[in-house]
């Protein structure tokens, strides 16, 4: 299994006191150290797993060109009507999906094309279930463009995420389903699609990243 590289010092920090407490288990034989370094495995052990890539089948199938996919695992919390004060400026339909912390938090592009706008904010750190997390925690937006057809989508952290990681930015081109970022910690994404696009998922679905159809836009091409 693939680890992302931001994973790393989480997996390997809790390492270190682990085997202190194993070798100095080892030289006194006393049994205690050792019990207490099992925690400090467990904790290495979960931070694996949370930092997991596992490949998704966008990354030997390519998309549909009509396809827009879930850019994260979760449930779908909104599907639809977008939440008040949240959309961009303009008509939007909003699919925003909850992660909590034993999801993979690898992000991905929901859609393809280039990006035209890449913009990080500051702010609160609200549970990310919360409506008002929406338009009050700290998050990055980024706007692509492919042709007439823009979708836009949001990093938001949690109570628990404090970083996001965003590696992308203006002038790139990104593939429908492409790995760009990860939040660290239980976090929501939002993805913004025009009127015109179909939602294909309803509120409390299940979606993976990179792989779940959450709109359509019209056969037109």
């Amino acid at each position: 299994m693939r680890i992302d590289p931001a994973g790393w010092p989480f997996i390997t920090g809790p390492l270190a006191p682990a085997a202190l407490l194993a070798a100095g288990g080892r030289a006194t034989g006393r049994r205690w150290p050792r019990l207490a370094a099992w925690p400090f495995l467990g904790l290495s052990a979960y931070m694996a797993l949370f930092f997991r890539d596992p490949d998704r089948r966008c990354d030997s199938t390519p998309a549909a060109a009509d396809e827009v996919l879930s850019p994260a695992d979760g449930v779908v919390m909104v599907a639809g009507e977008p939440q008040e004060g949240v959309a961009p400026d303009g008509e939007w339909q909003q699919i925003s999906v909850f992660l909590s912390v034993v999801d993979v938090h690898v992000n991905r592009s929901p859609y393809r094309g280039e990006v035209v706008e890449s913009s990080y904010r500051k702010g609160s750190f609200l549970a990310a279930y919360r409506r008002e997390s929406a338009h009050r925690n700290e998050r990055s937006e980024i706007w692509l463009r492919d042709g007439d057809r823009t979708v836009v989508f949001r990093q938001i952290v949690g109570v628990l995420a404090r970083r996001i990681v965003t590696r992308t930015g203006p002038g790139q081109h990104l593939a429908t389903g492409e790995r760009m970022g990860l939040m660290k910690f239980g976090s929501r994404m939002d993805v913004f699609v025009p009127p015109e696009c179909e939602i294909t998922v309803t509120k409390g679905q299940r979606v993976r990243g990179g792989e779940s159809v959450i709109a359509r836009w019209p056969a037109t091409r």
